[in-house]
């Protein structure tokens, strides 16, 4: 059995941003994950959203095969990804749909795929409106994070990062039943995700469990527990290159329980054409910056390239 971490908890409406901003940091250097409350999504919206999310999913595959990923937008079916690339596992077993930007550039938001509006009327309205939530949620957070960075609160506005950023929401489903396979068969492999941070809500299943420090061997799992109306906030890979290794990215996994599970994952990712390079306020001439400067988009592409296998 895996021990349960206990993770910080943010209030986002706290009017004492200074301190919330430290407390962001050490949430971040310590695990990399804390628990987002007050965030200003109301609880009956996640309540739909996840309710017109298993109506999708319970779908016959044929159906949703028809809205099959393009573009990062859509359907993906069970074993189509394998988020650990190491791994020889067949892939992971669950199944997802993305969509991507709901506001701005025309081009990209006319790139998502929806379900016919007869059979699901209010599932896109449902979903743009929980993107625009969660948009609003990130933005407020990105600029606590840059406080606690010891940065203008704007700076990655100012940099271009919050310049039409990327948001894509994911929707998740976890089989209860897999049946009997002769290798471990994970709901979602170990990773860290590519971006700047995520924020993810539940059905309250459990399931997901962090590694701390990627480094050590062998690795040691910890059960993340569900807290009603919160969010689970983690940093990714994009904030831990920003900060030169001060956030961890920290590596996380689903293990399968044998009951269903759904959750939201949100990724709030900079505009593809922004340059993520070291922070001032993380390097110094003892501790030089550890990764080139990238583009934003070619990062998120080469990522996406090896979980998909492309």
């Amino acid at each position: 059995m895996a021990e349960t971490v206990e993770l910080p908890i943010i209030d986002l409406s706290s009017p004492d941003r200074i301190s919330t901003a430290k407390s962001i940091r050490q949430a971040c250097v310590d695990y990399g994950f804390f628990y987002l409350v007050n965030h200003g999504v109301e609880g009956q919206l996640l309540s739909k959203v996840l309710e017109e999310s298993k109506k999708f999913f319970s779908l016959p595959l044929k159906e949703k095969m028809k809205l099959s990923r393009k573009h990062h937008r859509g359907y993906t079916p069970l074993y189509a990804e394998n988020l650990d690339p190491l791994s020889r596992s067949k892939g992971d077993s669950k199944e997802t749909f993305y969509v991507g930007p709901v506001e701005g550039d025309m081009a990209q938001t006319n790139l998502n795929q929806w379900p016919s509006q007869e059979i699901f009327p209010s599932w896109r309205f449902t979903m743009e409106s929980y993107h625009k939530k969660l948009m609003s949620a990130g933005k407020k957070l990105i600029y606590l994070i840059a406080m606690a960075l010891n940065l203008d609160e704007d700076y990655f506005e100012k940099v271009g990062a919050l310049d039409t950023p990327s948001g894509f929401l994911r929707l998740l489903h976890y089989p209860g039943e897999l049946g009997c396979f002769n290798e471990q068969i994970y709901g979602a492999s170990e990773h860290s995700d590519y971006g700047m941070i995520t924020l993810l809500a539940s059905d309250g299943v459990p399931g997901l469990q962090v590694c701390r420090d990627k480094f050590n061997q062998p690795r040691l799992w910890e059960d993340v527990l569900h807290i009603n109306g919160a969010f689970i906030v983690n940093v990714g890979d994009m904030m831990e290159r920003w900060t030169n290794c001060l956030f961890r990215s920290t590596l996380h996994r689903v293990m399968p329980v044998g009951q269903e599970r759904y959750s939201l994952a949100f990724f709030l990712d900079p505009n593809p054409d922004c340059v993520v390079e070291c922070l001032e306020s993380c390097c110094s001439p003892s501790c030089p910056a550890r990764f080139p400067p990238i583009r934003s988009g070619a990062y998120l592409e080469e990522r996406f390239k090896l979980t998909y296998g492309e």
